[in-house]
């Protein structure tokens, strides 16, 4: 480890190397805190030929490196053991070109999300990749994990927004490919291969993204509705109704909105009486050919006559529109502040997403008393984070202990629906006992040839995604 550390510090500078435990902490602590890293070197190269000169020095040790961006995964998909080195890519943040014309910009893995939209936004440009940790998590991280977020119903995961990669490769060469094409039919997409990828073929340095024209309208509404199955139906109405302007459809639960209502600032009911089940809209529309106030009202005017939703409240400038939004964000919080939570990111057909909710609500309540469900999420493209949080007579403990028998339970109605154990939030290491489960043993040996085929000696964070050989990230 001595040799490597020395080879390390002539490649990269003062700021490029850290070993002091101290600093190191910030790269080691897993966001929920299931995880905490043991790593003991941190190296920040400062652009992709550095990244090539510490991959080729680690390969030549037979070192093993985690790929790390902004350390906002949910699944330990960044987390090193002491054998290990994580390499971050925080300090890659250039915008290496921006072309409004093509609709694309050109960027490295380290940029912040948030700074994106705002880059796109500045050049009259829309990129609609958006999430919670879009003010810390950066793009290399969003791609190599496939992000979701509350924008996938009508422009498509992290994946759909990207047209070229660039990605250093398991043998320290360049996979160079930032081309801002819509056709390129020259053979197979390997930027699809390494996105999702999670690090394990290859560490993402820049990317080429789509943008879209600026949204200039955009409409709001918190809409309670009249039970669970009719978030379908409504569903349904809005999509046609809304000539292709839905953008987000989020279902959520009273039981998330009340612990918003408790713990979070800025966070109350605009309703004048409780409801069981509520769904948060927004309309986008670029240009004046369309006008989506016009459209949601009429969404919603038929939506109560047919008997669909009981109410809704419709945002009547951006600064409500933000206050309905900050319901939806105060969720989480709010459930944390309720104690101990064990939470699922899954997936169904969108015809299915009630018949989930209403079995693996009766199953978990069933096996755990008290047990208070807390489901929301993106009804609209089948994404539902089943949430539990623990009874309040529970020692959050004992809670705690019943992770892995009531993931079981959630998962195995999942399977039954024909769904997904993980929507958007990636496998890491928290998902592999689930991916051996659930995932078909065929597409299990494909992945394995190809991380055999890329990765030979499995230095490219081993133990995530498909298990490794040997060694223990945990």
């Amino acid at each position: 480890m001595n040799t490597l550390l020395s080879n390390l510090r002539e490649i990269l500078d003062d700021r490029g190397v850290i070993t002091n435990p101290v600093e190191a902490e910030p790269y080691l602590e897993e966001r929920r805190g299931r995880f905490h890293g043991k790593s003991q070197i941190i190296v920040r190269p400062r652009d992709t030929t550095e990244v090539q000169a510490v991959v080729r020095t680690c390969i030549a040790q037979k070192t093993p490196l985690v790929p790390q961006g902004g350390n906002t995964g949910l699944c330990g998909g960044a987390v090193a053991n002491a054998d290990q080195i994580i390499l971050s890519l925080e300090r890659l943040k250039q915008i290496r070109a921006i072309d409004p014309a093509n609709n694309t910009m050109t960027v490295e893995a380290g940029c912040i999300l948030a700074e994106l939209q705002a880059t796109a936004r500045d050049a009259g440009r829309f990129f609609p990749l958006s999430l919670a940790a879009e003010g810390s998590c950066q793009i290399g991280g969003n791609l190599a994990t496939n992000a979701g977020g509350i924008n996938v119903l009508r422009y498509g995961n992290a994946r759909d927004q990207v047209l070229g990669l660039e990605a250093v490769m398991p043998n320290g060469e360049l996979l160079s490919d930032l081309h801002g094409l819509r056709k390129n039919n020259t053979g197979y997409d390997l930027k699809q291969l390494l996105i999702g990828s999670e690090g394990t073929l290859g560490i993402i340095t820049a990317a080429t993204l789509k943008l879209y024209p600026y949204p200039d309208q955009s409409a709001t509404a918190l809409v309670a509705l009249h039970d669970l199955p009719a978030s379908i139906a409504f569903l349904e109405r809005a999509q046609s109704g809304s000539g292709g302007t839905l953008c987000s459809f989020e279902l959520m639960h009273r039981v998330g909105l009340d612990f918003a209502f408790k713990h979070v600032s800025g966070c109350s009911d605009p309703m004048t009486a409780p409801h069981e089940w509520y769904v948060l809209l927004s309309l986008q529309a670029s240009g004046d050919a369309i006008n989506v106030d016009t459209l949601l009202s009429a969404i919603l005017e038929k939506a109560l006559e047919v008997g669909d939703i009981h109410d809704a409240v419709i945002a009547s400038s951006e600064q409500q529109a933000k206050s309905l939004w900050k319901l939806r964000e105060g969720i989480v919080e709010g459930q944390r502040l309720e104690g101990a939570s064990i939470k699922h990111d899954v997936s169904v057909p969108v015809s299915k997403v009630p018949e989930f909710i209403e079995t693996a609500w009766a199953t978990v309540a069933k096996r755990v008393p008290g047990i208070r469900p807390c489901p929301f999420g993106h009804v609209g493209d089948g994404n539902i984070h089943f949430n539990l949080s623990q009874p309040p007579d529970m020692d959050a403990e004992a809670f705690l202990s019943l992770w892995e028998e009531v993931n079981d339970l959630v998962h195995d109605h999942v399977a039954e629906l024909g769904g997904s154990f993980s929507a958007e939030h990636g496998i890491g290491i928290s998902k592999i006992d689930e991916m051996q489960t659930y995932k078909d043993p065929t597409a299990l040996k494909v992945m394995a040839a190809i991380k055999k085929a890329l990765d030979p000696e499995d230095l490219f964070n081993p133990g995530k995604v498909i298990p490794a050989p040997h060694a223990d990230s945990r």
